[in-house]
C-alpha cells in the first residue's frame, strides 16, 4: 500500500475567527500553522487567501504573499492554491492562482449546491481551467462532490486538456452534495481511471471516520479546519491537532506517512 498523503486544508473561505479561534486567515498566521502541520505528517497545503478584513478574497497578491510566507517557513512542502468560486465567480481571478505556478491547484469539474447558494462552474469555464491547467503544467486536484464531475475531468483528459495520472479529491458529507459514507467513498474510488490517485475530506463531524476509512482503503487523507472546526470529542480543534489524530490513527493501522517528496513522486509530481 502507498504510504499515505495527508493534505491539510487550513482556512477555507466560510470559517471565521468567531467559529473557531485557531483558523490562520494571515500569511504568517498560515506559515505556521503549515510548519507546525508539515512537522506532524502533512504534505500537502490546500491554500485560500483572506483580504485585511478576514474575507475570502481571490487578490492573486495575498495568495502571492501566501506562498512567500509558506515557502520560507516550511520550504519542503506541496502548495495547493484554491481556485474555487466562493470567493468570486470572475474566470480571470480564478484562473490567477493557477498562473503563479504552485505545484497544484484545485480544479471542481461541476456545479453543485451548496447550503445558500449554487457553487458554479459552467461547462465553458471548467474548459477554460483546464486549459490553463495543460498551459501551466501545474497539476489539478479534481474536486469531486458527486460521480458526474469524474466523467468531466475524464472527458477534458480524453480532450487532451488533463494530463494522466489523475488526482481526485472526493468531497463528502457537504449538505446538499454525496453524503459521506463508506458505501460512496468504495463506489467513488472504483469509478476513477486506472492509474489515478485519490484523497478523501469528509465534511464535519465525518472528516475523521473518513479518513480512517481512507487510511484502510489505501487513499489519501485531508483535514483542516477549512472543512471541520472540531475533534472528534468535540472540543476546538486546529490544523496541528487534526493532523496529528490522522498520523496517529495511521500508525496504529500499520500505514507510514509520506514525507513531502515521497508525496511527490505518489502524485507524479517534480522532485523538489
Amino acid at each position: 500500500m502507498q504510504k499515505l498523503i495527508i493534505t491539510v486544508a487550513l482556512t477555507g473561505n466560510v470559517p471565521t475567527k468567531a467559529m473557531n479561534k485557531n483558523l490562520p486567515v494571515t500569511a504568517e498566521e498560515i506559515a505556521e500553522d503549515v510548519r507546525c502541520c508539515a512537522d506532524a505528517g502533512a504534505s500537502l497545503f490546500h491554500v485560500h487567501a483572506r483580504d485585511n478584513n478576514q474575507k475570502p478574497t481571490l487578490d492573486v497578491e495575498v495568495y502571492r504573499q501566501n506562498v512567500i510566507r509558506i515557502e520560507a517557513m516550511a520550504p519542503d512542502v506541496i502548495v495547493q492554491l484554491s481556485t474555487g468560486a466562493r470567493a468570486g465567480k470572475d474566470w480571470d481571478a480564478r484562473v490567477k492562482p493557477v498562473q503563479l505556478l504552485p505545484e497544484s491547484a484545485s480544479f471542481t469539474t461541476g456545479s453543485n449546491n451548496l447550503p445558500g447558494i449554487v457553487y458554479e462552474n459552467s461547462p465553458q469555464f471548467i474548459e477554460h481551467l483546464a486549459g490553463v491547467f495543460r498551459e501551466t503544467g501545474v497539476k489539478p486536484e479534481i474536486e469531486v462532490f458527486e460521480p458526474g464531475m469524474i466523467n468531466n475531468a475524464v472527458f477534458l483528459q480524453k480532450k487532451g486538456l488533463l494530463k494522466p495520472p489523475l488526482h481526485f479529491n472526493f468531497v463528502l458529507g457537504a449538505p446538499g452534495s454525496m453524503p459521506a459514507s463508506i458505501k460512496n467513498l468504495l463506489f467513488l474510488s472504483e469509478s476513477i481511471p486506472a492509474g489515478s490517485t485519490w484523497t478523501v475530506s469528509g465534511i464535519g463531524k465525518v472528516e475523521i471516520p473518513m479518513a480512517a476509512a481512507a487510511i484502510l482503503m489505501g487513499g489519501h487523507v485531508r483535514v483542516g479546519l477549512e472543512d471541520n472546526l472540531y475533534m472528534p470529542d468535540g472540543s476546538l480543534a486546529s490544523n496541528p491537532m487534526l493532523v496529528g489524530k490522522v498520523a496517529a490513527i495511521a500508525r496504529e493501522m500499520g500505514r507510514a506517512v509520506a514525507a513531502p517528496d515521497e508525496a511527490r513522486e505518489i502524485l507524479s509530481l517534480e522532485p523538489s
